[in-house]
């Protein structure tokens, strides 16, 4: 007796396979709404903020992304540099979620001491510093700050930690015990040796925290990831920064 031919797959619509995914999406959610009425008065968490497979992958994507556009912006041939004003920078992060940051973005931006939005810092210009500032354009912008924009940041937002605890300068004697030992006797010192990037420049920001900026106003951030001098946010705004961190400050 021959062997029957194998039957194929039975056909089953389209509309009954959404209806499917719908339905298990649904007790899914059915699920955690029950676990968090049983367990979730500590957490206090939403259903809104349960995460489902499809929001990994998303996430995953915006990673590998962010590494590649990364990658490019370093490759990529540019024209001759614009030349250097000054021995001083100051960096704003002005982006970042951490749901599309790519690892090495984020160590970049950790190491430059910009953790959080809206914290800037100083440093020195160097070429390594703009390579790194290049490799975190989308998430970043600065310049060339003068004399008084320096001045009135560490006067409003210059802090210090003392055991784990910031600490506003509002007294010289914690910069003098600090710094005194490189003739930084005071804020005005600390002001100084920041503008023209002293000898000691170092060991003033190992003092220094992360200044922590206040939100722009609507209006003054357009919330877009192009260049600078393209419209954007982002990227070297040259003596511009000063405007930035007048409207921050």
């Amino acid at each position: 007796m021959a062997e029957e031919e194998a039957k194929g797959l039975d056909y089953i619509p389209e509309i009954v396979l959404k209806k499917r995914k719908n339905r298990d999406e649904l007790a899914f959610i059915r699920k955690k709404q029950l676990e968090l009425g049983n367990f979730g008065k500590k957490k206090q968490k939403k259903v809104s903020d349960i995460k489902r497979p499809e929001d990994f992958v998303l996430e995953f994507r915006a990673k590998e992304i962010d590494l590649i556009r990364m990658k490019q912006r370093v490759k990529r041939p540019k024209s001759s540099p614009p030349p250097v004003k000054s021995n001083l920078v100051f960096i704003v992060r002005i982006q970042g979620g951490k749901s599309d940051m790519h690892p090495k973005t984020k160590k970049i931006l950790n190491n430059l001491q910009l953790r959080s939005v809206f914290t800037g810092v100083f440093a020195r210009a160097t070429d390594s510093l703009f390579q790194k500032l290049l490799k975190v354009q989308p998430y970043v912008t600065y310049g060339y700050p003068n004399d008084k924009s320096v001045k009135d940041l560490i006067f409003k937002k210059g802090y210090t930690i003392i055991e784990g605890n910031p600490v506003p300068l509002t007294d010289n004697n914690i910069i003098e015990q600090a710094l005194g030992e490189h003739k930084i006797f005071g804020i005005e010192d600390l002001v100084n040796e920041i503008a023209r990037v002293g000898d000691h420049f170092r060991e003033v920001m190992r003092f220094l925290g992360p200044l922590k900026l206040n939100k722009p106003e609507a209006g003054v951030l357009n919330r877009k990831k192009q260049v600078f001098s393209e419209g954007g946010d982002t990227g070297n705004r040259e003596d511009k920064i000063n405007d930035l961190i007048k409207k921050m400050n």
